[in-house]
């Protein structure tokens, strides 16, 4: 039992050290968020200002109203969203950026 343990532990460890995914996002294509304790949705338009991204959260199983984010991305800029962790963690985020014409998510894989 001791031994199922050890490994369990050491492989959800691991996961929670993963590597960033990444994916381009197209226009008012929505996107899943994985925060951990919060989820949401994220997308975006084009607007002759800018890329208008859209990102609304939730607490997982909670009853609290949902919080929304909005952002004009223009060429080069990004946004970031993260949920904060234990003490020495690195918090758990992710990111919209635009590069040119493309929007590409970069984000955390959360297993636990």
């Amino acid at each position: 039992m001791f031994i199922k343990t050890l490994i369990m532990a050491a492989s959800l460890g691991l996961a929670a050290t993963a590597p960033a995914m990444a994916g381009e996002l197209k226009p008012a294509q929505s996107h899943s968020i994985n925060l951990g304790a919060v989820a949401g949705d994220a997308y975006y338009t084009v607007r002759q200002d800018g890329y208008h991204v859209v990102a609304t959260f939730t607490q997982r199983g909670g009853t609290l109203t949902p919080v929304r984010f909005q952002a004009v991305l223009s060429p080069g800029q990004s946004v970031t969203f993260s949920t904060p962790r234990g003490v020495g963690e690195q918090p758990v985020s992710m990111s919209i950026k635009r590069q040119g014409e493309r929007v590409i998510v970069d984000e955390a894989i959360v297993t636990n």
